[in-house]
């Protein structure tokens, strides 16, 4: 025999009389700072209000003492200041007013709680329901009937039962529908986190396979120099043509493991790419081509010369500057500037979209932001892109010497 059940639901009895409470819920208010400041003044004079009906009803009606009266009056409101930060104690104050509410009520009286009361535990059932677990609801829902069947004459305890029962499910209603929402919101949050890394690691081996190319070009040049040195420095003692045969020999083997390499990063859906790669001399036909594509775009200067990897990175970055500027301020005017300036290459590429123009947002299909980022942190280099006060505006400084930026 399964006992599982019959112990989730003797943990649930255990939490609704005794156990701990429900994390709080605090409503946030930025959106109206005048609302928040007057927020607990407006509470305490609602509970005020609610204590000096329920006082005077109970002055009134049912004849009690002033001390006595004023007592009831504060059990029955009780529970409100708990239902945001603790519900369960908010229905526990509230199921023993539900009985000391009924003091010295008459016989004749069709409903034994005065209409406050009535307010009250309503809105008890109702925000509790949507925040207390199934298990303990039904728990809750039992004991909260103990009372109706006790003191509402019979002729109204099939309406008053009915009427907690509908809110004791609409309240677990909305309680199913807000964790839904929390859970689809937050699967929508990593899912886009997910394909944010997804798309840096697929940039990242696409700016692989681009730089395989410079990469191969430097290391043929060393292999073909390492074998014709012998033949133009004159001739050569054996051990030094041994080690010049060593070097060509490990670059082809480099070139070979290039290859492989190549191999692995590229996927079977990617053509194989043929033409050499652009670099600084091409960024002035770049710029040419935009511009009879009918965009508003000028070369500031002539691009200064750059290694072959930095005028690699450089074309892509305005490639993709461009790209987003004829994208999402279309008709706008862009700049193109290259400036060698302390050892660094910087590149801008301004657009005068104005403030209605939407901020570029990475492409899926090209670089994107994403890709320009990662092409200058590659290098050592630092990249920005934001709004200005007349456009947009995409920066990148790449360091032109030759050391390693990594080291």
């Amino acid at each position: 025999m399964d006992l599982r059940p019959v112990r989730a639901g003797l943990a649930a009895l255990r939490r609704l009389w005794a156990g701990p409470d429900y994390p709080p819920i605090r409503p946030s208010l930025r959106r109206w700072p005048r609302l928040a400041l007057a927020a607990p003044a407006v509470a305490l004079l609602i509970l005020l209000a609610f204590t000096l009906i329920t006082a005077q009803y109970l002055l009134d009606d049912r004849k009690l003492a002033t001390g006595t009266a004023w007592l009831l009056a504060a059990l029955t409101v009780a529970p409100l200041p708990f239902l945001p930060a603790r519900p369960l104690a908010a229905w526990r104050v509230m199921f023993v007013g539900a009985f000391f509410g009924t003091f010295n009520v008459s016989p004749t009286e069709d409903w034994p709680w005065s209409p406050s009361q009535v307010i009250v535990m309503i809105v008890v059932l109702a925000v509790v329901a949507a925040r207390v677990d199934r298990g303990v609801l039904a728990w809750l829902g039992l004991f909260s009937l103990l009372p109706v069947w006790i003191f509402v004459p019979r002729p109204n305890q099939v309406g008053v039962s009915l009427l907690f029962v509908v809110l004791l499910i609409l309240g677990d209603l909305v309680r199913r529908n807000v964790h839904a929402r929390r859970a689809l919101a937050e699967q929508a949050e990593r899912s886009e986190l997910e394909q944010a890394r997804r798309a840096v690691l697929e940039e990242r081996t696409r700016i692989a396979r681009e730089m395989h190319d410079v990469v191969a070009h430097h290391m043929s040049m060393i292999a073909v120099q390492a074998e014709t040195a012998p033949y133009r420095v004159g001739p050569l003692p054996d051990a030094a043509r041994t080690e010049f045969l060593d070097i060509a020999g490990s670059a082809r083997e480099t070139l070979t493991e290039l290859r492989r390499l190549l191999g692995v990063l590229r996927s079977d859906a990617d053509p194989a790419a043929t033409a050499p790669q652009p670099g600084m001399a091409d960024v002035p036909d770049l710029v040419a081509a935009a511009e009879r594509a009918g965009m508003a775009v000028r070369l500031d200067g002539t691009p200064p010369a750059a290694p072959d990897a930095v005028g690699l990175a450089a074309y892509r970055i305005v490639q993709e500057a461009l790209a987003n500027a004829a994208r999402h301020a279309p008709g706008a005017a862009v700049t193109v500037r290259l400036r060698e300036r302390d050892g660094l290459l910087a590149i801008a590429v301004r657009d005068t979209g104005g403030p209605a123009a939407p901020a570029p947002a990475p492409s899926t299909s090209g670089h994107g932001l994403t890709g320009m980022r990662e092409r200058a942190r590659l290098l050592g280099g630092t990249f920005s892109a934001g709004r200005t006060t007349d456009g947009f505006a995409v920066t990148a400084e790449l360091p032109l010497g030759t050391e390693d930026p990594t080291r």
